[in-house]
């Protein structure tokens, strides 16, 4: 297996004092696609992803943003369905605005200035392929 095929996906979790509230947020405001794992944990599809490391004192802090393709046009659309953005703030690499999500936390929200890797491609897992032969 190669380097760039160990890797199929990543997941994201966001904490939250109001878990059942935020996922409605994702599901009703923002539109995410999900599926129920049960007793109605829902798990959200996202679009492609992208990581950084960026130098830092400790180890084990990480941070979550969405980008968008035009950050007035959604801070619009939020605020048309009650939505609490933050002023848009001009960043060297993007234009960013956090998001007040129903459980109380913030959520960060950009248009990236920066250039954009490709997606990675989507590999289904060696094990879980399935594997046919002709009978002789």
């Amino acid at each position: 297996m190669t380097k760039n095929r160990m890797i199929i996906g990543a997941h994201s979790i966001i904490y939250s004092r109001k878990a059942d509230a935020d996922r409605a947020f994702l599901r009703d405001i923002l539109g995410l696609s999900h599926v129920d794992a049960g007793e109605g944990w829902l798990i959200f599809g996202l679009p492609p992803a992208e990581v950084a490391i960026h130098p830092f004192t400790k180890n084990n802090i990480h941070e979550f943003y969405f980008m968008c393709a035009d950050i007035r046009a959604f801070v619009s659309a939020m605020r048309k369905q009650g939505v609490s953005c933050s002023p848009i703030q001009s960043m060297s690499w993007g234009e960013l605005t956090q998001v007040k999500l129903p459980g109380g936390g913030k959520l960060g929200v950009y248009q990236p200035l920066h250039a954009r890797p490709k997606a990675a491609r989507q590999r289904t897992p060696a094990s879980s392929r399935r594997t046919t032969r002709k009978a002789t």
